[in-house]
């Protein structure tokens, strides 16, 4: 924990926190999407009594505008706290204590003894799967590599002429196996300790897999679509950072404070918001394995992903989103693998998302007429979204090529950038 490692060497963690620490101090620039999320979120934050969340994140009480910078001095200082002294200060010294005054004066529920107990950092097993010739390696429960995976299966089941050769076919077909990922993923939400003794994983039997999407491809062209009443409007916000060095270390990284600007309350004293991601736990069925109970933890959409070309990395790539994650994912690489587009291209291409209970999220603007009354006819609800929609994912994806170039491409839905060094 105080050191990252890789095969030339070992990186102190003060120098990897170093420039979070100076961001923090000197500030930057809010970008006209956080000014447009805290206006959105202003009526939220003002119900919060303590008021925490607006003294830190906002501007003299107002939401910060276009350009105006923003510094978190008292981030700064825990930051440098954990730099000097490693992590344990968050959990077991005085950053803990102040959490655990802030959570007494608010009516909090976490406590000392709770940060205290807090496990080091578990390592899970990745789960692995080919994708056309590329090996994915992403996330296994509580996350959702394993849907992402299934979607990626019955797809690669599929000839890529199949999948380009006709558009409506390829949007009708994707829906579809998107349901089905979800499905499965509902129906099978295995805990995260349970989940690698478990013998039979139908999500990752390829057999399995070719039996779906064959079931799919039978009945897509003259079945009116069967809805399922389902929770399909699921919401949530995300980070996603993903990259790549010359010598090869790779990392995928999403983190998520489950929605915009999470609670809306921040820490008295450390400047930082706290989440809400006791929303991602199960609350009706006890039997659930995701069921709100001591020690339980939440179940996520998150799918961060590492891709290998011939046993080299070729492509770290994550998106945010909640359930639209996996959409995403799934057709950023189909416009790069089988559409052979460039990795710009094929983030910026218009994006459609299809939810379990077979409500259709997409860019109305950036597809035919045709193909909204053609989905319609099918049964499927339409949800008609802005050009680049927010809602519809973030895709951030660096690529490798076998010269050693390397290609970063950042979400144009919202705002994130690459770059390189």
């Amino acid at each position: 924990l105080w050191y990252v490692h890789d095969r030339y060497g070992v990186m102190p963690w003060s120098n990897i926190i170093k420039p979070a620490i100076q961001i923090a101090n000197e500030g930057y620039k809010i970008t006209k999407l956080q000014q447009k999320l805290q206006e959105q979120e202003s009526k939220k934050f003002e119900r919060i009594n303590s008021k925490s969340g607006i003294r830190y994140f906002f501007n003299n009480g107002r939401p910060f505008k276009d350009g105006e910078l923003f510094k978190q001095p008292d981030l700064a200082k825990v930051l440098k706290t954990i730099s000097d002294t490693g992590i344990e200060d968050f959990y077991k010294g005085r950053t803990a204590k102040l959490i655990d005054a802030d959570m007494r004066e608010n009516g909090g529920l976490l406590r000392y003894d709770d940060l205290a107990l807090i496990p080091l950092p578990i390592e899970r097993k990745p789960l692995r799967k080919t994708f056309r010739k590329y090996l994915c390696y992403t996330m296994p429960p509580p996350g959702s590599g394993r849907t992402l995976l299934f979607a990626l299966m019955m797809i690669d089941t599929l000839p890529v002429k199949l999948m380009i050769r006709n558009k409506f076919r390829r949007i009708h077909l994707l829906c579809e196996i998107f349901r089905k990922a979800f499905l499965e993923r509902f129906d099978r939400p295995f805990d995260a300790n349970f989940f690698p003794q478990v013998a039979e994983k139908n999500m990752l039997n390829r057999d399995y897999a070719r039996k779906s999407i064959a079931e799919i491809v039978k009945n897509v062209d003259n079945k009116i679509l069967t809805s399922l009443i389902t929770e399909d409007e699921l919401v949530g916000e995300t980070t996603h950072l993903s990259v790549i060095d010359r010598n090869g270390l790779a990392v995928s990284l999403t983190q998520s404070i489950e929605r915009v600007y999470g609670s809306k309350t921040a820490a008295a004293g450390l400047g930082f918001l706290y989440n809400n991601y006791l929303l991602d736990f199960e609350y009706k069925q006890v039997e659930h394995p995701f069921y709100l109970r001591p020690n339980a933890i939440p179940w996520a959409t998150v799918s961060p992903t590492l891709i290998y070309n011939n046993n080299e990395i070729w492509m770290a790539v994550g998106s945010t989103g909640s359930e639209r994650i996996i959409s995403s994912i799934a057709q950023f690489l189909l416009n790069i693998i089988d559409n052979k587009q460039s990795v710009y291209n094929a983030m910026e291409a218009p994006r459609i998302h299809c939810s379990l209970g077979g409500r259709v999220s997409l860019e109305s603007g950036r597809f035919d007429r045709s193909l909204t009354e053609l989905l319609k006819d099918k049964g499927y609800r339409i949800d008609e979204r802005e050009s680049y929609a927010f809602y519809l994912g973030a895709i951030h994806a660096v690529v490798k090529s076998s010269h050693n170039r390397f290609q970063g491409v950042a979400e144009i839905r919202r705002d994130g950038a690459a770059e390189g060094y």
